[in-house]
């Protein structure tokens, strides 16, 4: 049984046209057994957020092959790969990316409700979720009311929504004091664990790596390193 959740092989991934191209990935290999915690770091530049966007199906690789949970999506068409990020992954961003002009609950709700919940399913496993992470009481508040660490609680919240089995996020922590940091990702590992979700966390943040199950070094667009925790 393949117990892979990713599988990423000879991976490249170029930007811009002849003399103006800009190889970004070299050919990488990178896999994550399903239900791992795996941290990809490496300095600004180095290719590990673009690496990030091709295993979440937001960019395709210029060449090499990806295969998510045992099925391959290298050449799936982009209806697909829509269809494949709603359902099985879940995104935590730099920024948040929440709606502003919606509450902390109805941020969660949305996401729920596009993956298939009716109002009230969705109104229900959205309040649990929220609970998960400590902010049931912060449910009507915009997100404006709530300082960046609960922010990014919200945002954990939002991408288990569904319980997609990967979960990616791309430099959780960048906003974040060093508590915070640490509280958060604490709690992205312990509730992906519970749930058993698939998790890639991209960061240079080193306040965070003994959290990791796995940490994958990557530079100039090259896994270089493999350091298992």
């Amino acid at each position: 049984m393949n117990d892979l959740a990713v599988d990423a092989r000879a991976i490249t991934k170029s930007y811009g046209d002849g003399a103006l191209s800009f190889l970004a990935l070299k050919g990488v290999d990178f896999s994550v057994r399903q239900g791992e915690f795996v941290m990809l770091v490496g300095p600004s530049g180095s290719g590990k957020t673009t690496l990030l966007s091709i295993l979440g199906c937001v960019l395709t690789p210029s060449t090499g092959s990806l295969s998510l949970f045992g099925r391959s999506v290298t050449d799936a068409p982009t209806s697909a790969l829509a269809a494949l990020r709603l359902q099985n992954i879940g995104f935590i961003f730099q920024g948040h990316n929440l709606v502003a002009g919606l509450t902390v609950v109805e941020n969660v709700e949305l996401l729920l409700e596009l993956r298939g919940r009716s109002h009230s399913a969705a109104r229900r496993e959205a309040m649990e979720l929220l609970a998960a992470v400590g902010l049931a009481d912060k449910s009507e508040r915009k997100p404006s009311d709530l300082s960046g660490g609960q922010r990014q609680r919200v945002a954990i919240a939002r991408a288990l929504a569904g319980s997609p089995p990967l979960i990616l996020a791309d430099e959780p922590t960048a906003s974040l004091d060093a508590q915070a940091g640490l509280m958060v990702t604490t709690l992205l590992r312990d509730l992906a664990t519970q749930r058993g979700h698939t998790v890639v966390v991209v960061t240079h943040d080193n306040r965070i790596f003994h959290l990791a199950d796995r940490i994958v070094h990557i530079e100039d667009g090259l896994i270089n390193d493999r350091r298992e925790h």
